[in-house]
Protein backbone atom coordinates (compact mmCIF):
# COMPACT_ATOMS: atom_id res chain seq x y z
CA UNK A 1 0.00 0.00 0.00
CA UNK A 2 1.68 3.47 -1.03
CA UNK A 3 1.37 5.65 1.72
CA UNK A 4 4.01 8.93 1.46
CA UNK A 5 5.22 10.41 4.48
CA UNK A 6 5.57 13.92 3.71
CA UNK A 7 1.52 13.97 3.12
CA UNK A 8 -0.58 13.41 6.48
CA UNK A 9 -4.25 11.39 6.94
CA UNK A 10 -7.35 11.49 8.60
CA UNK A 11 -9.35 8.42 9.82
CA UNK A 12 -11.81 9.27 6.66
CA UNK A 13 -9.14 8.17 4.40
CA UNK A 14 -8.00 12.11 2.93
CA UNK A 15 -4.77 12.64 2.84
CA UNK A 16 -3.71 16.52 2.51
CA UNK A 17 0.08 18.29 1.67
CA UNK A 18 0.64 21.20 2.81
CA UNK A 19 1.93 23.69 0.25
CA UNK A 20 2.90 26.87 2.06
CA UNK A 21 -0.65 28.33 3.23
CA UNK A 22 -2.50 25.81 0.69
CA UNK A 23 -4.18 21.85 1.65
CA UNK A 24 -4.21 20.36 -1.26
CA UNK A 25 -6.41 17.42 -0.57
CA UNK A 26 -7.28 13.63 -1.75
CA UNK A 27 -8.52 10.00 -0.91
CA UNK A 28 -5.75 7.56 -0.21
CA UNK A 29 -4.60 4.67 -2.14
CA UNK A 30 -6.37 2.38 0.45
CA UNK A 31 -9.54 4.83 -0.22
CA UNK A 32 -9.36 4.38 -3.70
CA UNK A 33 -8.75 0.85 -3.95
CA UNK A 34 -11.56 0.11 -1.29
CA UNK A 35 -13.94 2.58 -3.57
CA UNK A 36 -12.99 0.72 -6.81
CA UNK A 37 -13.44 2.19 -10.33
CA UNK A 38 -13.92 6.10 -9.40
CA UNK A 39 -16.51 7.32 -11.73
CA UNK A 40 -17.91 10.54 -11.11
CA UNK A 41 -16.36 13.74 -8.46
CA UNK A 42 -18.74 16.34 -7.43
CA UNK A 43 -17.79 19.82 -5.27
CA UNK A 44 -20.25 22.08 -5.33
CA UNK A 45 -18.43 23.73 -2.23
CA UNK A 46 -15.78 25.52 -3.94
CA UNK A 47 -15.51 29.49 -2.92
CA UNK A 48 -17.21 28.14 0.23
CA UNK A 49 -15.76 28.13 3.84
CA UNK A 50 -15.74 25.07 5.58
CA UNK A 51 -15.18 23.62 8.81
CA UNK A 52 -13.31 20.57 9.62
CA UNK A 53 -15.25 17.33 8.89
CA UNK A 54 -17.66 19.02 7.10
CA UNK A 55 -18.70 17.14 3.76
CA UNK A 56 -17.17 19.21 1.01
CA UNK A 57 -18.48 16.78 -2.08
CA UNK A 58 -18.91 13.58 -2.84
CA UNK A 59 -17.18 10.93 -5.02
CA UNK A 60 -18.88 7.84 -6.92
CA UNK A 61 -17.85 4.87 -7.59
CA UNK A 62 -19.58 2.06 -9.53
CA UNK A 63 -20.11 0.22 -5.93
CA UNK A 64 -21.19 3.15 -3.89
CA UNK A 65 -21.21 6.89 -3.64
CA UNK A 66 -19.02 8.67 -0.16
CA UNK A 67 -18.89 11.47 1.15
CA UNK A 68 -15.79 13.43 1.38
CA UNK A 69 -14.57 15.21 5.07
CA UNK A 70 -12.74 18.70 4.78
CA UNK A 71 -9.75 17.25 7.10
CA UNK A 72 -8.95 20.82 7.95
CA UNK A 73 -10.97 24.14 8.21
CA UNK A 74 -10.74 26.29 4.90
CA UNK A 75 -12.12 28.05 2.27
CA UNK A 76 -12.51 25.95 -0.96
CA UNK A 77 -10.36 27.25 -3.46
CA UNK A 78 -10.08 25.15 -6.42
CA UNK A 79 -11.38 21.79 -7.72
CA UNK A 80 -9.47 19.79 -10.26
CA UNK A 81 -10.96 20.45 -13.26
CA UNK A 82 -9.37 17.11 -14.63
CA UNK A 83 -11.65 15.19 -12.75
CA UNK A 84 -14.84 16.18 -14.33
CA UNK A 85 -13.65 14.43 -17.63
CA UNK A 86 -11.28 11.43 -15.68
CA UNK A 87 -12.42 10.79 -12.68
CA UNK A 88 -10.20 7.68 -12.68
CA UNK A 89 -7.14 9.60 -11.86
CA UNK A 90 -7.86 9.14 -8.16
CA UNK A 91 -8.04 5.17 -8.84
CA UNK A 92 -4.08 5.65 -11.22
CA UNK A 93 -2.88 8.61 -9.43
CA UNK A 94 -4.35 9.18 -6.10
CA UNK A 95 -1.20 11.22 -4.56
CA UNK A 96 -0.29 13.16 -7.41
CA UNK A 97 -2.95 13.79 -11.19
CA UNK A 98 -5.78 12.81 -8.98
CA UNK A 99 -6.22 15.63 -6.35
CA UNK A 100 -9.16 16.99 -5.69
CA UNK A 101 -9.47 20.37 -3.82
CA UNK A 102 -6.97 23.26 -2.83
CA UNK A 103 -8.31 24.89 0.21
CA UNK A 104 -6.88 27.74 2.52
CA UNK A 105 -5.44 27.01 5.78
CA UNK A 106 -8.00 28.61 8.33
CA UNK A 107 -6.72 27.33 11.48
CA UNK A 108 -3.02 25.99 11.65
CA UNK A 109 -4.02 23.77 15.06
CA UNK A 110 -6.29 21.48 12.91
CA UNK A 111 -3.10 20.33 11.18
CA UNK A 112 -2.12 18.67 14.79
CA UNK A 113 -5.15 16.36 14.30
CA UNK A 114 -4.15 14.73 11.13
CA UNK A 115 -2.07 11.44 11.27
CA UNK A 116 1.12 10.66 9.92
CA UNK A 117 1.97 7.97 7.80
CA UNK A 118 2.96 5.80 10.50
CA UNK A 119 -0.30 6.32 12.19
CA UNK A 120 -2.27 5.85 9.16
CA UNK A 121 -0.97 2.54 8.23
CA UNK A 122 -1.39 1.32 11.48
CA UNK A 123 -5.49 2.50 11.40
CA UNK A 124 -5.88 0.62 8.34
CA UNK A 125 -3.66 -2.40 9.04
Amino acid sequence: MNIPENLKYTKDHEWVKIDGDVAIIGITSFAQSELGDIVFVEVDTEGEELESEEVFGTIEAVKTVSDLFMPISGEVIEFNMELEDSPELINTSPYNEGWIIKSTISDDTDLNSLLSAEEYKNLIS
